[in-house]
């Protein structure tokens, strides 16, 4: 019988990163979230992903 669930992937996310909003910020983040189509978490990695880009 096969393995069932999900596959194993070849980068793991195995750290974490605890981040507090203001509530403006919060729903500011939300909005931008939603308006993308993304979730929270992919918002703020896009965020993260662009400002580790534009480094000299």
């Amino acid at each position: 019988m096969a393995k069932m669930g999900r596959p194993k992937t070849d980068e793991p996310r195995r750290n974490q990163v605890m981040v507090r909003f203001t509530d403006k910020e919060y729903r500011e983040l939300k909005e931008c979230a939603e308006e993308n189509n993304l979730t929270i978490t992919e918002t703020v990695r896009k965020g993260v992903e662009q400002m580790m880009a534009s480094r000299p």
